[in-house]
Parts: C-alpha cells; sequence; structure tokens
C-alpha cells in the first residue's frame, strides 16, 4: 500500500496523514528541546511515518495542526504540534479499512468485513484511524484490550448522501447498528462528507434533529437533514 501518494498540502481535513519533511522536522525539532530528547520522536519522520490532521486548539496561531500519537509502550502520549505549510512534503486520507485487515486481531477481523461491505454497497469509503491505523503505518502495537475500532465512512461527492441499500441513510445507519451489537470491540465512527465535517453515526442513527459536525476548525451544530443534503447550517 502506497501512503505517499501526492495530494494537495493546502488542505487538510481532520484525520488525514501528514508527511513532513525530514530537514523540516529536524529544524523543528531544534526549536522544541522536550522532543528532540525522545528517541522515538526525532526519528518519527526519518521512519517515514506521517503524522495527523487534527482540529485547532482555541486562540492557536497561524499553521497547520498535528498530531503525533505515541503507542502505550512509550506512555500513550499524545503531542500536539503546529507546524508552517512549507514543512508538509504531502497529504494523504487515512488507510482503507480493507488494508488494515492484515493488522487487526483475529475476533477483529468479521466486524471489519462487515464494514467494508457496508460501505461498498452504500457507495461509501471506509477509512481507519486510531490504534488500527497506527499499527498499520507503523509496524508498532497501539491495540490495548480496551480500544475501540476508530473508521470513517468517507463520501467523496459534493452532492446529498444517496445510500443505495433499502432504506437509504436510515438504513446505513441500522445496518451499522447490527454490525456494532455483534462487534468485539466498540465501534467510534463518523460519517463524512466530502468537506470533511464528521458526524458520529450513532448520532445519526439516533434520529436526533440537530448533530454536533466535527470539523478542522471547531465543531458545529447542523440539522440532520441539512447534513444528509450536504448542505449548511
Amino acid at each position: 500500500m502506497s501512503l505517499h501518494s501526492g495530494h494537495s498540502c493546502e488542505i487538510t481535513r481532520r484525520h488525514d496523514l501528514v508527511f513532513v519533511r525530514p530537514r523540516a522536522w529536524r529544524s523543528f525539532l531544534e526549536t522544541r528541546d522536550d522532543l528532540a530528547e525522545d528517541p522515538l520522536v526525532a526519528g518519527w519522520v526519518d521512519q517515514g511515518w506521517p503524522l495527523i490532521a487534527r482540529r485547532f486548539a482555541p486562540d492557536e496561531g497561524d499553521g497547520v495542526p498535528l498530531g503525533l500519537p505515541l503507542p502505550p509502550s512509550a506512555g500513550k502520549r499524545r503531542i500536539g504540534l503546529l507546524m508552517d505549510p512549507t514543512c508538509v512534503r504531502c497529504i494523504t486520507r487515512p488507510p482503507l479499512l480493507s488494508s488494515a485487515l492484515w493488522a487487526a486481531p483475529a475476533a477483529w477481523v468479521p466486524t471489519l468485513r462487515a464494514l467494508d461491505s457496508v460501505a461498498a454497497r452504500n457507495g461509501l469509503e471506509a477509512r481507519v484511524f486510531g490504534s488500527l491505523a497506527w499499527c498499520l503505518l507503523t509496524g508498532m502495537n497501539y491495540l490495548t484490550a480496551s480500544s475501540d475500532l476508530d473508521f470513517i465512512l468517507l463520501h467523496r461527492k459534493t452532492s446529498a448522501f444517496r445510500p443505495r441499500i433499502s432504506g437509504g441513510f436510515a438504513g446505513l445507519t441500522t445496518e451499522l447498528a447490527a454490525i456494532a451489537s455483534a462487534a468485539p470491540m466498540q465501534l467510534d465512527g463518523e460519517i463524512v462528507r466530502s468537506d470533511g465535517a464528521g458526524v458520529h453515526w450513532r448520532e445519526l442513527q439516533s434520529g436526533a434533529r440537530v448533530v454536533l459536525a466535527k470539523t478542522t476548525r471547531a465543531p458545529i451544530l447542523l440539522n440532520s437533514a441539512e447534513f444528509i443534503s450536504g448542505n449548511s447550517s
């Protein structure tokens, strides 16, 4: 699987993988003694590993907001960074769910296959982030007994969601609920529009009129019908 296909580095969406230029990373670490002294962090970019796009923190300045999650063996530390856009080499979407099968515990595989099947039938793209994705990306173990399956179902078109299965959008969330009820782990997933706004699938399944959509800048409240249709409030 190639994770270095060139994507525009002008816009990042939550969960995007951001590859930093090695020389820029070393220069950045010269300003962060606390990070440079950690050999895993210092060598991160040289290993060919990405960082992850995150939301801006309140009152955060200009730049590209990034995160670097360390595995449980390194204290499960979550490091927030803000880097100059010129430091970015390329950006890709998180790994396809289908590519993560080999990195998943055997007990997880039926759930992963079921999710991928539902996504394909609905014209959506299933991708993983979180612990399973970092196992795949780095080869290190990020999973624990309490790990969730973090995933997104990505809608790539600008038009309204039009699930193909019987029952439309309600049918999609009903199928996700059925998969979750049989899964050995919690399903922490979002349905994500082409503009990057994402809503947790359980919130949409609940039938709530107003839902919390997460974006790179800040969470926003949207009418659920507007979210599904592709319109903003």
